[in-house]
């Protein structure tokens, strides 16, 4: 489905007092996603700054949608009497799938490009250019490029464009075109021709200037392109082949749409996502940090994103106790013999670190939880009537990853998992995303009980997500690939029950054919953000191989020793990965029952000092997250204290002092007046149990 950019609708009124001032233009509602809310205004205010606040319901259900990317801009119209009116319209942005003009278009620039970086560097070697999901790339063999070689580049690719040349696909035999890719010297094409296997080689030419291997698409001229639409955006290094010990290349991406209006809206969207990034908004924040001096990849968690990671994890584990799981704390290493009956030394072993020797025998740091849990089960002899057995844990795990592959909290070395599945499974998420603490969870039960225990997973993946304000999921259900083991009858079972459980659900989901991993049919849940993007966070994979690897059994009603069936869940993934979502879906501005601090007390001066602490007393009694600031005037304490996105602040002058009250400010809707402090602690406790607003 296309993108819809929304131009929300916001008013923002200005104040000539800056106490009072405050923003408008972000949401103050605590739980909805705040996608949700592009579209409606934050508050009302008429022009005598009267305020009238919206319903904060919480969503009673989620929406599984395979809508795509929505992105947000404004159009601001000021008024006679100052205010502000941002108006609002609907922007439909097309992606590669629902539009093929606009496919042909970002792969032919892939190929304008290239040209115009031989004809500007003749030396430089090409290797493979194609579309993606925002634009396209190509990797050239040269010497590193800056931004103003980009400059340069995009400069030739206009004149190439203005030049109307045509696209011509030409058929030639496999020894014709390895003749042509020797005369021009292009060693990386002849190793791309030896790939492919379809005859006759399909070539593409520029005009008769420059031509590629290629299977096209492509516009029929480069005059189908609009050069105002295009834009070179960045440049790195990426291994060939994606293998370290091949050459480092220059990869150029760039960015291509129908019109400048799309690219507009497109930039509009990067920029926004740039204020969000959470590697930035971690440190203004102080949230979190990785410290070169331990090593890439590892997170220290700072007290106030040690506090959000406390809050996650309780409510993860209320859930999960509430619904049936044993919480289990299993060691953060093992014998290396444990992962070799897994299969992870014989399919995972590039991803683990090195082995230990530990008093002549050979340890290693785990990369998933799932054999622990196994052991747990094995450790005693169950009957059928023992199931479904349940357990969870939140366990650290040990994945090696490239330095430069490193990326924040999205992709580390140490991180906290929710047990989820294995083998090619975990291979999939180590090559789109690979983190840190995972919220891992096993379940052993009958045939008959996966459907049951599958809809309460989804259940449970609803509640926990919808908590943290996402409603809207892609889902997937993937089902068995050619090479598989199991019977028939059981992956038959196995898929329709996961079947039948979306269904009985009611969410819409895309279905993968042979798509599964060799063990078991999996569903995939990709979370969608406040800008639309999708996040990989939840899987349920049911699993015929561990419980086959590992001999576990149970006893059945007739006394005969059976295989139970196994389901590898996880909610979340990582923690890490998961936290960095949530700081770029709230841009920082946590709800007030997940921020880490939730009031700020403010003395006016440092005479009211003494009563602040009191205030902060009575208010950590209360299990409220609260701090003082103080040595600064008032505007400036105001002002910190809304870059550090602290939602509440309390001012404390020589009136609130004598009167034992505090005149509060909210960060996202001004000042709320005074009250008492048992008011003030009533209230903040209600809006941190129903999670609301204040």
């Amino acid at each position: 489905m296309p993108n819809v950019i929304l131009h929300s609708v916001r008013m923002a009124v200005s104040s000539s007092n800056s106490f009072l001032s405050t923003s408008l233009l972000k949401p103050s509602f605590s739980h909805f996603p705040l996608k949700r809310l592009v579209s409606i205004p934050t508050c009302l205010y008429n022009s005598n700054n009267n305020k009238k606040k919206l319903s904060t319901a919480t969503p009673a259900c989620a929406i599984a949608t395979d809508s795509s990317q929505s992105h947000t801009q404004t159009a601001t119209l000021s008024l006679n009497d100052g205010t502000q009116i941002e108006k609002t319209e609907k922007l439909v942005l097309p992606t590669n799938q629902s539009s093929q003009n606009l496919l042909r278009i970002r792969h032919t620039c892939a190929h304008v490009m290239a040209m115009a970086v031989q004809k500007l560097y003749p030396d430089a070697k090409v290797t493979i250019g194609p579309w993606i999901d925002s634009g396209f790339y190509y990797d050239f063999d040269i010497e590193p490029l800056t931004d103003k070689d980009l400059k340069r580049i995009k400069k030739e690719m206009d004149r190439i464009i203005a030049r109307n040349l045509p696209l011509i696909r030409e058929e030639v035999s496999r020894d014709e075109a390895q003749r042509r890719i020797m005369a021009i010297n292009e060693p990386y094409k002849i190793e791309i021709l030896e790939s492919i296997k379809e005859d006759p080689i399909t070539v593409y030419h520029i005009g008769n200037e420059w031509w590629d291997l290629c299977a096209g698409p492509h516009v029929e001229s480069t005059g189908n392109i609009n050069r105002k639409a295009v834009e070179l955006e960045s440049v790195a290094g990426a291994y060939w082949r994606g293998d370290e010990k091949k050459p480092m290349l220059q990869r150029i991406y760039g960015t291509a749409w129908e019109n400048e209006e799309q690219l507009k809206a497109y930039l509009h969207f990067k920029e926004e996502a740039r204020r969000r990034d959470h590697r930035r908004l971690g440190q203004d924040l102080d949230l979190f940090s990785i410290q070169d001096e331990a090593g890439g990849g590892l997170v220290f968690w700072h007290p106030k994103g040690a506090i959000v990671r406390h809050i996650i994890e309780d409510s993860w584990k209320k859930i999960h106790i509430e619904r049936g799981y044993n919480l289990l704390y299993t060691p953060h290493v093992a014998k290396a013999d444990l992962w070799k009956i897994s299969g992870h030394l014989d399919f995972y072993r590039e991803n683990m670190y090195d082995q230990m020797n530990i008093e002549d025998e050979l340890y290693q740091l785990r990369p998933m939880n799932c054999p622990y849990h196994i052991l747990v089960y094995k450790r005693k002899l169950n009957s059928y009537r023992d199931f479904p057995i349940r357990v969870a844990e939140l366990g650290t795990v040990y994945r090696y990853e490239l330095s430069g592959s490193l990326h924040g909290l999205f992709r580390v070395r140490g991180f906290t998992q929710e047990d989820q599945s294995q083998l090619s499974v975990f291979t999939v998420l180590y090559k789109d995303y690979n983190i840190a603490e995972k919220d891992d969870a096993h379940i052993f039960c009958l045939e008959d009980q996966i459907k049951d225990e599958i809809s309460g997973v989804l259940d449970l993946t609803e509640e926990i997500l919808l908590q943290f304000g996402f409603s809207k999921y892609e889902v997937n259900l993937s089902t068995r690939p050619e090479k598989a083991v199991g019977g028939d009858d059981i992956w038959e079972k196995a898929t329709s029950a996961l079947k039948d459980a979306l269904d009985d659900k009611g969410w819409s989901y895309q279905l993968d054919e042979g798509g599964g991993a060799f063990y078991g049919p999996k569903i995939d849940l990709k979370i969608e953000d406040a800008l639309g993007r999708k996040w990989q966070c939840s899987t349920i994979q049911v699993d015929f191989n561990l419980p086959q690897r590992f001999d576990i059994t149970y006893v059945d009603s007739n006394s005969e020793k059976k295989r139970p069936i196994m389901i590898h869940r996880a909610v979340l993934g990582s923690l890490e990965r998961f936290f960095g979502v949530l700081i770029e879906h709230y841009a920082g501005d946590f709800p007030l029952w997940l921020s880490p601090v939730q009031a700020r007390v403010l003395p006016v001066t440092d005479i009211q000092l003494e009563y602040c602490n009191e205030v902060i007393k009575k208010l950590k009694a209360n299990s409220i997250r609260a701090e003082v600031c103080h040595g600064e005037r008032l505007p400036k304490l105001i002002r910190n204290a809304e870059k550090q996105r602290i939602p509440l602040m309390a001012v404390v002058g020589p009136k609130e002092a004598e009167t034992q009250t505090v005149t509060v400010r909210s960060r996202f809707g001004g000042e709320l007046g005074t009250m008492t402090i048992d008011d003030f602690v009533s209230r903040i406790k209600t809006a941190t149990e129903s999670r609301t607003s204040f």
